[in-house]
């Protein structure tokens, strides 16, 4: 909608700056497929096939050519756009080019450079799904936008149902969640190419047509894995971020985090993966202590391979520190989850949504003063007498009076503190002291961990403000896992059947399923059963290309499965 359809109307060529291969064959693919002469250039071709597009691309046969950032000074390239006629720049996942956006790339720094030695400047546009104002503010000063036009169509994704759990056991809830939703394609995200290999072997174990995507693994491999899953022979890829924004696979059910991304852009962006198109999908995050862990782990790591100044160094440290601490909030929020993702990026929305798991089941309000009482005054005690502060996990073994040898080392048996919350779990401890950490009761030091007062603590400690907490009401069986979104379409007969005819014509033209019609596509057309070429016509997502392509088939299929069945 942005630059596809301008690049049609405009004449020459438009100029598509994308940051990954996969990114921008899916989409070359998908424009190939509607009847759009367009093309790309990235350093996974053979130098044959590189000059078969330079060679188009001056002949005028391109309405879109599609670029790395990294080539654009390249010499042929830089030689190609002088010549060309390029009425608009389009710079695709644009929140690359700020060190404040988490895929932060230095060459989307050339871009600006590369339009200014342009002989006519063009149009330029600008375009990402996850930014905050920060980011958005330097998007315009870095790619030098003159005056431009901000529009902000909203963050939010009403078909997806956001939800955080919290297991005992990872792995037998991840089986679970996937076995709920055998007849859906899912993406799991995990923190480690470690992680990848487990879950991946444990999902190929209970017989799910599992593969893998991460940065260890050859090119050669990354893309036959890939493939799988865009083709629909894997129901389930599970990946490190290296997979995040190469997928434009739209019929994607559900997305599981198994660990905790590092920012919630890198979360929204991942599960943004899911519902594309329109459909009712499920983002699912499994969150456990030792993610923060992990995170910060990967955050201690993650300059290692920068040639940064220390300024420098500690600024970027403090920027991710920053974003982890956000989405150790978004885990640990009892609030409303999209609100929550919402406030992250700027965008009003009504206190509750309905549509996330802090939004259903019955919430009361519970008394939990006198606990956070006892939960300040252990975290005041224990940072006096150690002269440092400890991270949540301590603080709850010290308040249920833990046998633990390190308590014992550090003295802190002998705290007043010591043991006054002993009737309740660890989870149930550390539930109070998040509740506390969200409402500002109490500060937390990102990167170590530790927990400190807030100002506002005094007021419950010593001025009888109250503490009341929303707890959910578990069914009497207990809390259960989230299933997937019921759609009675999943049983529509004339829905299946065109499905099946769906995957033979995606056989037959060699491309993914989802680029012959979408789940939304085959759902309108299942509604409507056209019987005519000019009805199929009114299906959503249904032009004159792909009526030519495949309006006979569909018309075909619809009429026997309305002659067997009615």
């Amino acid at each position: 909608m942005c630059y596809q359809i301008p690049a049609l109307l405009l004449p020459g060529v438009t100029i598509v700056i994308s940051p990954l291969i996969s990114l921008m064959t899916d989409q070359v693919m998908a424009l190939r497929q509607a009847g759009v002469s367009a093309g790309f250039l990235n350093s996974a071709q053979s130098e044959a096939h590189i000059r078969d597009t330079y060679r188009r691309a001056w002949a005028g046969e391109y309405k879109l050519l599609y670029v790395a950032p990294e080539r654009l000074f390249a010499e042929g390239f830089s030689k190609l756009a002088q010549s060309l006629d390029i009425p608009l720049v389009a710079v695709d996942e644009a929140h690359c080019v700020s060190q404040w956006g988490q895929d932060f790339r230095p060459s989307y720094l050339q871009i600006r450079d590369f339009v200014a030695a342009l002989p006519r400047r063009p149009v330029v546009a600008a375009l990402t799904a996850t930014a905050t104002g920060e980011v958005r503010s330097d998007m315009t000063r870095l790619l030098g936008l003159r005056d431009p036009m901000e529009l902000v169509t909203g963050f939010d994704r009403p078909n997806l149902y956001f939800e955080v759990l919290k297991p005992k056991k990872k792995l037998p809830a991840l089986l679970t969640l996937v076995a709920q939703r055998r007849d859906k394609s899912g993406i799991v995200y995990c923190a480690t190419r470690t992680g990848v290999e487990k879950v991946c072997e444990a999902l190929r174990s209970a017989g799910v047509a599992a593969t893998r995507y991460h940065a260890g693994l050859d090119e050669e491999e990354r893309r036959q894995n890939q493939d799988e899953f865009r083709f629909d022979r894997a129901a389930v890829m599970v990946a490190t971020n290296a997979f995040g924004m190469g997928i434009d696979k739209s019929n994607v059910g559900y997305v599981i985090h198994y660990n905790m991304p590092k920012s919630v852009e890198a979360y929204y962006q991942e599960a943004g993966r899911a519902g594309r198109d329109g459909e009712k999908a499920h983002c699912i995050l499994l969150y456990g202590g030792g993610d923060v862990s992990t995170a910060r782990f990967l955050i201690e790591h993650s300059h290692d391979n920068e040639v940064l100044e220390e300024a420098e160094r500690r600024a970027a440290m403090a920027r991710d520190y920053a974003r982890l601490e956000a989405m150790t909030g978004y885990c640990k929020t009892t609030g409303c989850l999209r609100g929550y993702l919402l406030d992250y990026f700027g965008q009003p929305h009504p206190d509750r949504c309905g549509n996330c798991g802090g939004c259903t089941g019955e919430v009361t309000l519970t008394d939990m003063t006198r606990q956070a009482q006892m939960v300040l005054s252990c975290v005041k005690r224990v940072e006096d007498k150690l002269g440092y502060s400890l991270g949540a996990g301590a603080i709850a073994q010290t308040l249920r009076g833990s046998k633990g040898q390190r308590l014992r080392r550090l003295g802190l048996d002998s705290l007043s503190t010591y043991g006054l919350m002993a009737g309740q779990s660890q989870s149930e401890v550390e539930a109070r002291i998040d509740y506390l950490l969200e409402k500002g009761y109490l500060l937390h030091d990102p990167a170590h961990g530790g927990l400190t007062l807030s100002p506002r603590a005094g007021n419950v400690l010593f001025h009888g403000e109250r503490v009341e907490i929303p707890l959910k009401t578990a069914p009497p069986e207990g809390p259960s896992l989230p299933k997937a979104p019921a759609e009675s379409r999943e049983s529509d007969g004339l829905f299946n059947a065109l499905r099946k005819l769906r995957t033979r014509l995606a056989q037959r033209e060699k491309v993914p399923p989802f680029m012959v019609f979408s789940n939304a596509t085959l759902t309108d057309m299942a509604a409507k059963r056209p019987r005519t070429m000019a009805e199929l016509l009114t299906v959503s997502g249904v032009g004159e290309k792909k009526a030519g392509q495949y309006g006979a088939a569909c018309l075909l299929t619809i009429e026997e499965y309305l002659n067997e069945n009615e």
